[in-house]
């Protein structure tokens, strides 16, 4: 047990998703630990992180936070310096926008889990604000000129980032010109689990934020052309543009229990994950209850799905994200046998005590002890 106190850092809580739940396994760790943050809304997540003292930023007090705090990106650099951390031993910031900008006390380390660069000022800024040339692109790109730049300079008051993938160390060699290490999110795999008694269906699944990069049109449009049962679990700013491509045979659920994703997960035929990800936790929940995941072969799902050319295959790649390259590799899917046995062994190898162990062991040796 680490006696040392800690001061945790996220971006914003507003619903219990992959950064979520990194957090709230070191909450678990560290009871006493405050957790700063942006914003908060109210039982958007888990008792462990609920529980304890969150301080929150100038934009909490903003009346539609909750539902708009996106179109505040211009002041998130200004609202994270203004955040004023206790006294603690060590700060911990879980990042994927701005919480790695934190100010820590003086003389106080600061250890980044980094889920990625921004996306927006970095990457995917034709994926999140088009390619248009109009005035208003123009000012967009000015503004994240202006981002890039303090985000590259703060990135200097880290004392150590650990990536959760090796696509993400990467980003943050090329970003910040920093060195990483990397520790693969926690999936709960006690929980996502295999159950003989649950008979397999004949539908493809997609679960997912409905953010553009996460590219479920390709999922929809695929399942269309095929007149292939499509159960689609999420929601997000895109609900309305990817309601209007379905066709009679995509149905939409919304947000569901962990429970009822299990149970869809152990159902499906296959997960469908057409989306460049970071990393990817459900891709690994899907094989850990023994389910094959059909993948974009770019990013983190790379480095946790097995391809269908390696010795133990937990799922398919295709090669470009197209509606034609998603449907070959249904086709295939549909041709081959995956053992669920070999599925899940793969998936244990990124369970939440391996997590909890190798983020004990940085902590440690960032507090010398």
């Amino acid at each position: 047990m680490i006696s040392a106190r800690l001061a945790l850092v996220c971006d914003w809580l507003t619903g219990m998703r992959g950064g979520e739940k990194c957090l709230e396994v070191l909450c678990e760790e560290f009871p006493n630990a405050p957790v700063a943050t942006l914003l908060h809304i109210p039982r958007s997540v888990s008792p462990p992180i609920e529980s304890r003292r969150i301080i929150t930023s100038f934009l909490q007090h903003i009346p539609t936070i909750g539902k708009t705090y996106r179109y505040f990106l211009p002041l998130m650099p200004l609202a994270i310096r203004t955040l004023r951390l206790p006294k603690c031993d060590l700060v911990v910031s879980f990042s994927h926008a701005v919480a790695k900008s934190v100010p820590p006390p003086l003389g106080v380390p600061h250890l980044c889990y980094c889920f990625t660069p921004m996306r927006y000022a970095w990457h995917m800024k034709d994926s999140y604000f088009g390619t248009s040339r109009s005035l208003k692109s123009k000012v967009i790109d000015l503004i994240l000129a202006r981002i890039r730049e303090w985000d590259r300079r703060t990135a200097a008051g880290v004392t150590s980032f650990v990536a959760i993938s090796r696509t993400i160390q990467q980003r943050i060699r090329d970003c910040y010109d920093r060195d990483s290490i990397v520790i693969y999110p926690p999936v709960d795999t006690d929980f996502y689990t295999p159950d003989s008694t649950v008979l397999r269906e004949d539908y493809y699944l997609a679960f997912s934020a409905f953010a553009p990069y996460k590219r479920l049109d390709l999922a929809i449009e695929a399942c269309n052309r095929l007149k292939k049962k499509l159960v689609v679990i999420g929601t997000g700013q895109n609900a309305a543009q990817l309601k209007a491509i379905a066709g009679p045979t995509v149905t939409f659920l919304g947000w569901q229990s962990n429970e009822a994703i299990r149970q869809h997960l152990r159902k499906c035929r296959a997960l469908l994950f057409p989306g460049e990800e970071d990393f990817g936790i459900v891709p690994v929940e899907t094989n850990a209850c023994g389910t094959p995941v059909i993948c974009y072969a770019k990013g983190g799902a790379t480095e946790t799905i097995n391809p269908l050319d390696s010795a133990h295959p937990t799922g398919i790649w295709f090669p470009e994200q197209t509606v034609e390259a998603l449907i070959n590799a249904m086709e295939q899917c549909e041709k081959t046998h995956f053992d669920p046995k070999i599925l899940r062994t793969q998936a244990l190898q990124f369970s939440k005590e391996n997590y909890r162990q190798q983020m004990q062991q940085v902590i440690r040796k960032m507090l010398g002890s």
